[in-house]
């Protein structure tokens, strides 16, 4: 499939050919959810922690005398049913990230890269330059039209470009090993430097 190729001023620059094995996919969101959830499940912290009877610090001195009070049986102010007691099966700091096959992540990549050119919202631009100020970038975005945007680049970002781009609201800046599904669903648009494209293709061919 070929699509046309633009500069960041909005001048042609020809067109590149997209591989339907990457791109001409069709999506399906059962497969997207599922790396989506993987890779939020991966990035939460888990340092959520309560403390339990064993850590609350109280005397370990039995409360009061075992018979005669009428009231129940009770050998510590730790215990859960007491105010400032120990929690019970409260939260403990663990990991939340679970397995996901290699073949279904990069099945999930290609989908979202499908997705974004079923929607009309992928755009190739020719490279990812600028000089370095942000004033010149952010009027390039806004002539665009690209309000909530990601650039995937090659290999490496441009230094000029990702500084320019580093205080412009809405637009992030990926290299392609850093191409992933939730950054690309969360934006509306996905612009893909003719680096990118060929990054992309190599890594999921």
């Amino acid at each position: 499939m070929k699509l046309d190729v633009i500069k960041l001023d909005g001048g042609a620059a020809g067109s590149v050919e997209l591989g339907d094995e990457v791109f001409g996919l069709e999506p399906r969101a059962d497969i997207l959810h599922r790396v989506v959830r993987w890779q939020r499940n991966k990035a939460q912290q888990g340092t959520h922690s309560t403390l339990g009877r064993s850590e609350v610090s109280y005397s370990t001195k039995k409360i009061y005398r075992q018979k005669g009070t009428g009231g129940a049986r009770h050998g510590s102010r730790k215990a859960p049913i007491f105010r400032s007691g120990g929690v019970y099966k409260g939260p403990t700091p663990r990991s939340h990230a679970h397995d996901l096959p290699k073949k279904v992540r990069a099945l999930g990549l290609k989908m979202a890269l499908s997705a974004k050119l079923k929607d009309g919202s992928l755009v190739i631009i020719d490279t990812a330059e600028a000089d370095g100020k942000t004033k010149t970038l952010a009027k390039m975005i806004a002539d665009r039209g690209w309000k909530r945007a990601l650039v995937i680049d090659g290999a490496e970002v441009n230094e000029n470009f990702a500084r320019a781009a580093a205080n412009i609201d809405g637009l992030d800046v990926l290299p392609s090993m850093g191409a992933n599904v939730y950054d690309i669903l969360k934006r509306d648009t996905l612009v893909l430097t003719k680096a990118g494209v060929e990054a992309l293709e190599a890594r999921l061919k």
